[in-house]
């Protein structure tokens, strides 16, 4: 069932625009259908925050369970934001005692930005506990992305993220590791996931926490794993919310930021992302970007609209299936206890 147009966030018009069923809350007003409310704890920077929120809406809206999905964005205090952004969040966005006195069936958390050496350093890191503790006491289940399951990992198992020898960035394929958990019920056991990090946390420390490792590739490591319970903390190493151009957009940037003169190399490829075209497309834009440097003269434009349509998403349907599957237990527990406290009343 689709997502509920329940305030004015824009994420919902370009959603209706992009072909994603969204509902009026006056049509859903109409429905005799379960609700389910989904918080969205979006950490991201500003750059980030909109495409992010709308990534992740996106897939919860294309969940096939018979509810209605109410998601609430919100988010932390401490982050870096802009006036523009702050402004953005104080108009659309819910604060975290708003959302504690409405409750949750699931939460979301997102990746954030990061600039200490050790995440407790974090401005987020202290929020970020205060929100985990209250949902593992009132949410059914969290799911995390990336940074954010580096920060719970070391905050609930104190399992320390370990630094790569190089970034991990591209798109790598996977495998299942337990195909009767109910999470990956009917997803294809090998599939792709796109990383973008420069550290991970290691498939050994997670099991002897007590976590089940569900998901990894030969490359990227462990890419999904899950509470010692099965369902209550759910954990992504990898992006499977991003569009197909996300990585374009971020080497676009990574080549922007050479040309500025921060960052003193050329970014390389996101491996396993462009077919042999758009690489070569992406090679004849570097070798004009660095004559026309030499020469003092105008950085020719990226060739983006020219890369985009050669770009192929292998990791979607995956991506949805799971989190399909993610709400479906979520709604499965939430009858399971809505019931027994109506039979405790009677």
């Amino acid at each position: 069932m689709p997502l509920v147009a329940h305030t004015s966030l824009p994420a919902f018009e370009k959603l209706r625009q992009r072909g994603e069923k969204v509902l009026t809350l006056k049509q859903a007003l109409h429905q005799d259908i379960r609700e389910l409310h989904v918080g969205l704890l979006n950490m991201m920077p500003d750059a980030a925050l909109i495409a992010t929120e709308i990534q992740f809406m996106r897939l919860v809206g294309s969940c096939n369970q018979i509810a209605q999905f109410f998601v609430h964005p919100f988010t932390v205090e401490g982050l870096p934001r802009s006036a523009e952004t702050q402004d953005y969040i104080d108009h659309y966005y819910q604060n975290f005692e708003e959302i504690k006195v409405m409750g949750l069936d699931a939460l979301i958390v997102t990746g954030a930005n990061v600039s200490n050496p050790s995440l407790d350093q974090e401005p987020f890191w202290e929020p970020l506990k205060e929100v985990i503790g209250w949902a593992q006491e009132n949410v059914t289940s969290v799911l995390c992305s990336c940074l954010a399951t580096h920060a719970l990992v070391k905050q609930l198992y104190h399992i320390e993220r370990e630094p790569m020898p190089a970034k991990l960035w591209g798109v790598y394929p996977h495998r299942i590791v337990h195909q009767e958990h109910p999470l990956l019920r009917d997803i294809n056991t090998r599939f792709d996931v796109p990383h973008s990090r420069f550290n991970a946390v290691h498939r050994e420390p997670m099991e002897r926490a007590g976590l089940t490792i569900l998901i990894e590739s030969d490359v990227a490591g462990v890419h999904m794993a899950v509470s010692p319970d099965q369902y209550s903390l759910v954990y992504f190493q990898g992006h499977p919310e991003y569009d197909t151009n996300s990585l374009l957009k971020e080497y676009k940037r990574e080549v922007c930021r050479f040309t500025i003169g921060v960052r003193e190399d050329y970014p390389p490829l996101p491996q396993h992302y462009f077919c042999a075209d758009a690489a070569a497309i992406a090679k004849q834009h570097k070798q004009a970007v660095l004559e026309a440097m030499k020469q003092g003269a105008e950085i020719p434009a990226f060739p983006e609209s020219h890369i985009e349509p050669l770009l192929d998403n292998t990791w979607r349907d995956t991506a949805k299936s799971i989190v399909n599957n993610w709400l479906g237990l979520v709604y499965e527990k939430t009858n399971f206890e809505r019931d027994r406290s109506q039979n405790r009343s009677t």
